[in-house]
C-alpha cells in the first residue's frame, strides 16, 4: 500500500489519470476553476493529459467546459464534483472503457449526430441558451459500472449534459412521474406517435433532419463553405 507521500500528483510512477485526479483534488478542489495549460504544466512527463482528465468523467467526476458554463473562458474548466477516488487501488479501473474509433463513428452516424436523450444536435445551442452549445459524447444504455460492454448496441449518442445526468432541457433531471405527466398531457395523436417511437426505440427522421445532423458535426470552416455552396446552388 502506498503512503500518503507516494500518493502525490508529483509522483511520476503513478498513472497519468491518477496524477490528474490527485492534482484536481489537492490543487483545485470541488467548485474550483482551472485551465488546461495549468494541468499540462503540472502533470509533466506524461502523455495525453487532457484525455486522462476526460477519462475521470465516467468515474463520477463532473468537469464542465465553457460549452456548459458560458462564463468560463475557452481554456478554462470547472470542477463541479470530485468522483470516485481512482488513486485507491480498488478504484483504479473505475469508469474506464475502451471504445474503438470505428464503433464511435458508427454510433454517431447511426444516431444522426444528435443526443438520443434530449434531441440536441452536435454544436447546437440549447433552447433558450444561445451561448451554450452541445458537446456530444457516448453513453451506455445499461450502466457501465454494472459491467456492461462498449459495443454499439449498448451505446447511444448523448450531449455532455445528459451524459452527466445533471440537467436536460428542463434544467434538472426529471423522474419517471414527471415524464409520465408530460406524456399524458399530449394529444391522442401525439401519444400514438410517441408510442410508435418507443416500440421502435427511435424517432424516424426526415432526410432534411438527417442532413442537418450530419452538417452540424462538420468543423466550422467546412460548415461555412457548405453554407455558401448551398446558397450559390439555390441562386443558380
Amino acid at each position: 500500500m502506498m503512503t500518503a507521500g507516494e500518493l502525490n500528483w508529483r509522483n511520476q510512477d503513478l498513472g497519468t489519470r491518477v496524477r490528474v485526479a490527485l492534482w484536481l483534488r489537492d490543487e483545485v478542489g470541488a467548485g474550483g476553476i482551472f485551465s488546461k495549460a495549468a494541468l499540462r504544466a503540472a502533470i509533466t512527463g506524461a502523455e495525453q493529459v487532457d484525455r486522462r482528465m476526460r477519462d475521470l468523467r465516467p468515474a463520477g467526476w463532473v468537469i464542465k467546459t465553457n460549452l456548459d458554463r458560458p462564463s468560463l473562458q475557452p481554456d478554462q474548466l470547472y470542477l463541479e464534483e470530485i468522483g470516485t477516488p481512482v488513486w485507491e487501488r480498488e478504484h483504479r479501473a473505475a469508469g474506464l472503457r475502451q471504445i474503438s474509433a470505428k464503433t464511435r463513428r458508427y454510433v454517431y452516424e447511426r444516431d444522426r449526430h444528435m443526443c438520443r436523450r434530449c434531441g440536441v444536435g452536435a454544436a447546437e445551442a440549447y433552447p433558450g441558451e444561445p451561448d451554450s452549445h452541445a458537446r456530444l459524447t457516448l453513453g451506455h444504455v445499461n450502466p457501465h459500472a454494472s459491467g456492461s460492454g462498449a459495443h454499439a448496441e449498448n451505446l447511444i449518442t448523448e450531449c455532455a449534459r445528459c451524459n452527466e445526468l445533471v440537467r436536460n432541457l428542463t434544467g434538472v433531471q426529471m423522474d419517471a412521474a414527471q415524464v409520465w405527466e408530460r406524456v399524458k398531457a399530449l394529444p391522442r395523436r401525439s401519444k400514438q406517435e410517441l408510442c410508435k417511437w418507443m416500440e421502435e426505440d427511435g424517432r424516424p427522421l426526415k432526410p432534411i433532419d438527417q442532413a442537418w445532423g450530419m452538417y452540424r458535426q462538420l468543423p466550422a470552416a467546412l460548415r461555412d463553405e457548405m453554407r455558401r455552396d448551398l446558397h450559390n446552388l439555390l441562386e443558380s
